[in-house]
């Protein structure tokens, strides 16, 4: 036993290697520090007070009885104090490694900060001179000034209600964009609009065939009402393992030559590229994979004139497909061997998997898609400049020139990662998005002859596997394919 005087009360300290009320402990169990610790929060939480008892001299000494029970040991205080110890030393070895982390990483920080300041200074400069923004509003400009003699030299050729209400509006945002440049109210975004709108108006106007709109009654009809079950139901030729490329009929309605032949182009090279197309003269060929005719438009997978992403048509007697690391469209004629290509237009147009197709997993270097209908061949894509929504231009063979062109566009407001394939119908852009594993639902439609979109659409498309490579529209039949991760399905389009 120790005694000891704390604050003038008598402390008896028992010392004992045993056992205390139960509680069994041994001197290694914890620092001597952390004892100490331990003692003193005992004393501070220790709710008892000092013992005073009568003593009895005799034979020089003084004897007094004591009752040892009020300073047994308290095991279970010991334990709840113990366990508070060592909490409180986790939490203090956690801030010390938060702090150690920290520190690593405040250069890193200040090295970031440094950098996006430096880089932000030439902006911060224009934006305090009001150069940002003048700037910004001569660029609108000068496209409007395009705009006014693109509508100026239709309206000189038609001259008819669309076109002068065309001028009438050119001229009122016109009127806008000098008073902002003279009152300095900018409103870019509602410009900007005005602007696209505009813009897709024109090109509605502009040399769209007169007679496409009622080819053999096809589009008269408006949109789509619904979409048939699979009517077709195949494995790809070279295998349910190449899980990406394109499939359909031959798509061109007065075509001279190929006007029943079936087609498959496989993505044969990391389903991103390939450079063969296979032909089938009939549609028992095709599902009997027999008589078939194999063709290679590229020397390799990495030629300028291979095919990147999932994206053909078979169109007449030629492949129309998107070419490798491009922002190209290319032409394959089968005859000939010969390929011609065309620039799509726009600012910064999407290739190499910068825009592919998205909603729910981005199927591979998807980025431009080509397409076919009764109005005739379409590229569909994404711009840097149109915020990476959709893009839709029409495409021209001239067979006398023996050249691609492209002679309209139109901008939509659809984020194209938004979408997962997409399609054209008499002119109207059809646009789907995931469902399920085993469904899909078309969404989305622009018309590109009015300009207008509707979002309100809800076709269910059903599906084999979980992935759409491709999806294209084939007039001569009216009927829907879809490369379905290594499967061939075909959809009835009801009016």
């Amino acid at each position: 036993m120790m005694t000891g005087n704390i604050g003038g009360v008598l402390v008896v300290v028992y010392e004992r290697k045993a056992t205390w009320e139960g509680f069994h402990f041994s001197q290694s169990f914890i620092s001597p520090t952390v004892n100490m610790l331990l003692l003193l929060l005992l004393m501070i939480l220790d709710g008892s007070q000092a013992q005073r008892v009568s003593g009895l001299q005799k034979n020089d000494a003084c004897l007094c009885e004591v009752n040892s029970t009020m300073w047994s040991f308290p095991a279970v205080k010991y334990e709840s104090v113990l366990q508070q110890v060592q909490t409180c030393e986790g939490f203090l070895r956690n801030l010390l490694e938060q702090v150690g982390i920290s520190s690593e990483r405040l250069p890193q920080i200040q090295a970031q900060l440094t950098n996006v300041t430096a880089r932000l200074k030439p902006y911060q400069y224009l934006h305090h001179q009001g150069l940002y923004a003048a700037l910004s509003l001569r660029q609108l400009g000068e496209e409007l000034s395009q705009l006014e003699t693109d509508i100026s030299t239709i309206n000189s050729q038609l001259n008819n209600a669309q076109t002068q209400k065309l001028s009438k509006e050119v001229s009122k945002l016109r009127s806008s964009v000098n008073r902002m440049e003279t009152t300095d109210i900018i409103n870019m975004k509602t410009v900007k609009e005005k602007l696209r709108y505009l813009k897709n108006s024109v090109e509605s106007c502009k040399s769209i065939p007169t007679d496409f709109r009622r080819k053999d009654g096809y589009c008269v009809k408006g949109l789509i009402t619904s979409i048939s079950e699979p009517v077709t139901t195949k494995v790809a030729p070279h295998g349910k393992s190449y899980i990406s490329g394109s499939w359909g009929k031959q798509a061109q309605m007065d075509a001279e030559e190929e006007t029943n032949s079936y087609w498959v182009q496989p993505l044969l090279n990391s389903h991103i590229y390939g450079n063969t197309l296979r032909v089938y003269q009939t549609y028992e060929d095709f599902m009997t994979s027999t008589h078939h005719k194999d063709y290679t438009f590229a020397p390799s997978y990495t030629d300028p004139k291979a095919i990147e992403g999932p994206n053909a048509v078979l169109y007449g007697d030629a492949l129309y497909y998107h070419c490798f690391r491009s922002a190209d469209i290319c032409r394959y004629e089968l005859k000939t061997n010969t390929v011609k290509r065309v620039t799509l237009p726009g600012t910064g147009v999407g290739f190499n998997n910068k825009f592919p197709y998205c909603y729910y997993d981005c199927r591979l270097n998807s980025d431009v898609d080509v397409e076919a209908d009764e109005t005739g061949l379409w590229a569909i894509y994404a711009t840097i400049g149109n915020h990476g929504n959709l893009v839709v231009s029409r495409l021209h063979w001239d067979s006398d020139a023996e050249t691609l062109n492209v002679t309209q566009t139109w901008e939509t407001r659809l984020f194209k990662k938004a979408v997962s394939n997409a399609f054209m119908v008499c002119g109207v852009m059809y646009a789907t998005r995931y469902m399920d594993d085993y469904h899909e639902e078309v969404f989305y439609a622009f018309d590109t002859m009015t300009g207008k979109e509707d979002n309100t659409l809800a076709l269910p498309l059903e599906k084999v596997a979980k992935g759409v490579a491709s999806l294209s529209y084939n007039p001569t039949n009216r009927q829907i394919y879809m490369y379905n991760d290594g499967y061939l399905l075909a959809y009835q389009a009801h009016f």
